[in-house]
């Protein structure tokens, strides 16, 4: 690969199905790479510490933080997250299209620093779905799910900040489009 990767903000409501497309984009595209946030939560059954996140320490966090090491980083659900800026600039230089799975208050720092960004917001066919999706997890408390969908309708006040809205009614249909925006681009 010789010329610089597309840098893409992907984002959407927790439950959505991000994950669930990214896994048909990674299946899918060689060109793509998921940028690995750092993370203060603990990880869910089955998450691997730099596959699903790089899992930190709150001062390991905080220290990246004040070093201007983040290219954002959020408080999300009384955890921090953060996109390391110097992973994602290694794989742009290499070629690699590099996807930001971030939540909409680091989304929107993001468009600011690059506002000619790919941005695509992932949506759900409708709240009851997403509630039922989250509750098919198994692995949120009923308070969990509350808080989610809570910050669910809040985060979805903001898809039209975003270049594209994605409805993830099936994921190989939601997939494809991503993809043909995505190719549009690298054109």
């Amino acid at each position: 690969m010789s010329k610089k990767g597309v840098l893409v903000l992907y984002s959407g409501c927790s439950g959505v199905g991000k994950g669930t497309i990214m896994k048909q984009l990674l299946a899918r595209d060689p060109s793509i790479r998921l940028s690995v946030s750092n993370t203060t939560r603990a990880p869910r059954e089955g998450e691997i510490h730099g596959v699903h996140y790089n899992f930190v320490t709150r001062e390991e966090f905080l220290a990246l933080a004040d070093a201007d090491g983040y290219i954002e980083h959020a408080v999300y659900c009384d955890n921090h997250y953060g996109t390391p800026k110097k992973q994602v600039e290694d794989m742009l230089a290499q070629g690699y299209n590099v996807f930001l799975e971030i939540e909409v208050q680091g989304g929107l720092q993001v468009m600011e620093k690059y506002p000619d960004i790919l941005s695509i917001f992932i949506m759900p066919p409708s709240l009851e779905e997403l509630e039922r999706r989250l509750r098919g997890r198994g692995t949120e408390t009923e308070e969990s799910i509350q808080k989610r969908m809570a910050q669910a309708v809040e985060e979805m006040k903001y898809k039209d900040r975003y270049r594209y809205q994605i409805i993830n009614d099936t994921v190989d249909r939601a997939a494809d489009e991503v993809l043909s925006l995505l190719h549009q681009q690298t054109k």
